[in-house]
């Protein structure tokens, strides 16, 4: 009777989910997906492989292990991979557009909140309170980041001469990561034991049956084809090409439409190592160069990108709707289609790398000397996210009053209490900036903060 019971078990496990039943699995996630990518993978794999049994461990780790190595939010890209896996293309397309379509809606009407209510005293005041308690994030994070991806020496050479180069010397961003693709690829072939990871961990076998989709799982849409990578291509640059063309013919100001796609294309090209890792080139560029927002709304846009679900990225769609609102004497419709256009160039290429790489990933191993040169990005990437702490620091804690800067103390203190309660006490991302919302709004009734 038990040998009966176990098998009926086996063969419902390996069942293909039906494309209605995954469906309403991606929505909901994109509606619970807060938590950053660490909680955001877990969710997806407590689901998929604990839970329903739709794909095995190792095929979930592999599929990650790519997602890793593109630049774009790894947690996104890892659902679009699971969606194709489970479904082909209708299946990817709809994991990918469902992980963040929510969170684009929720953030376009916080960005309305935020810029028709902003200048109210008191929700100025909560901002007041979120900016310290945004830097202590970016800072754990730099904490988390750092402790996995700078393992020998040259990890933290690497991590050091990347701040310094960005930081003192305004090296773009992009150049960072080219060079150290540049070095990577140099130590292994000159000193490839530098590169080497302290007490190298060896994988788990595990049981695979039980599994609609394991190791030895060969899926029909797996099989390599150059046709069908050629027509994807000439989709997704006729994708990517479509808006131009609409720009110049429904919008004013089309050379300014050309430059947001341009830019976010770029960013979204180059944003190894997540959110963390880009928001840097953005404010070096959106906020510093091209003037679309200053400093302090960079700082509430990542405020408001916390409180959100779905990948970190979607700051960047914030980004896009001040640059259209700001450039538009705060026209909220353009603002509007400033965080469109920029949702659409952000996650374009992301569907791209999955539909056209995984294919040719599920055919592959493990390659350790791609891990290696990941490894030399990661430490760079470290160095990078420092300046994204040490920058919004400074815009928070340093203000201008009296003609030279002054120390903020309640921001100082609030930075170093925000760390204390996330990091050591184990409070809660969304609960602490809750908490801090609410301390800005304290400081003001106390006439210690006074809008300006």
């Amino acid at each position: 009777m038990q040998a009966a019971d176990t098998s009926a078990t086996t063969t419902l496990a390996n069942q293909k989910p039906s494309f209605r039943e995954a469906f309403f699995f991606w929505l909901k996630l994109g509606f619970i997906s807060f938590g950053g990518p660490a909680g955001q993978i877990g969710i997806m794999h407590a689901f998929v492989v604990d839970q329903k049994k739709w794909v095995s461990d190792s095929r979930f780790l592999h599929a990650l292990n790519y997602c890793m190595l593109l630049p774009g939010p790894e947690a996104q890209q890892l659902a679009t991979y699971i969606g194709w896996l489970l479904h082909g293309v209708r299946g990817g397309l709809t994991a990918g557009i469902l992980f963040v379509l929510p969170s684009v809606f929720i953030l376009l009407a916080l960005s309305i909140v935020y810029v028709t209510y902003g200048s109210i005293p008191w929700v100025a005041a909560l901002f007041y309170g979120l900016k310290p308690a945004v830097v202590a994030i970016v800072a754990l994070a730099l904490i988390k980041i750092g402790k996995k991806a700078l393992v020998n020496w040259l990890h933290y050479v690497l991590a050091l001469l990347s701040f310094v180069l960005i930081f003192f010397l305004d090296v773009p961003f992009p150049l960072i990561i080219l060079g150290a693709i540049v070095v990577a690829v140099l130590m292994l072939k000159v000193f490839p034991a530098a590169l080497q990871r302290r007490g190298g961990e060896e994988q788990k076998i595990t049981d695979e049956s039980g599994y609609y989709i394991n190791a030895a799982t060969v899926l029909p849409d797996t099989v390599f084809s150059w046709k069908r990578v050629s027509k994807q291509l000439a989709v997704a640059a006729l994708l990517w090409v479509i808006p131009f063309l609409l720009f110049y013919l429904l919008l004013q100001d089309s050379s300014f439409w050309s430059n947001l796609s341009l830019f976010f294309t770029k960013a979204a090209l180059v944003t190894f190592g997540g959110a963390y890792a880009v928001l840097p080139y953005v404010a070096q560029v959106a906020v510093e160069k091209l003037n679309w927002l200053n400093n302090y709304q960079m700082i509430d846009g990542l405020a408001l990108g916390e409180t959100t679900p779905g990948p970190l990225i979607m700051v960047l769609a914030f980004v896009g709707f001040m640059a259209g609102y700001n450039h538009f004497a705060g026209s909220l419709l353009m603002g509007t289609i400033g965080l469109a256009v920029t949702t659409y160039y952000t996650f374009l290429p992301c569907f791209l790398f999955i539909l056209v790489g995984a294919p040719i990933v599920e055919r592959t191993q493990s390659n350790t000397s791609i891990k290696a040169i990941l490894s030399i990005v990661t430490a760079a990437v470290v160095g990078v996210i420092l300046n994204l702490t040490v920058y919004f620091g400074q815009a928070v804690v340093l203000r201008k009053g009296a003609g030279a800067l002054a120390i903020d103390y309640f921001s100082l203190g609030w930075i170093v209490v925000s760390i204390l309660a996330m990091y050591r006490l184990k409070v809660g991302m969304i609960p602490w900036i809750a908490v801090s919302a609410l301390a800005g709004l304290v400081m003001y009734l106390l006439g210690y903060f006074q809008p300006i």
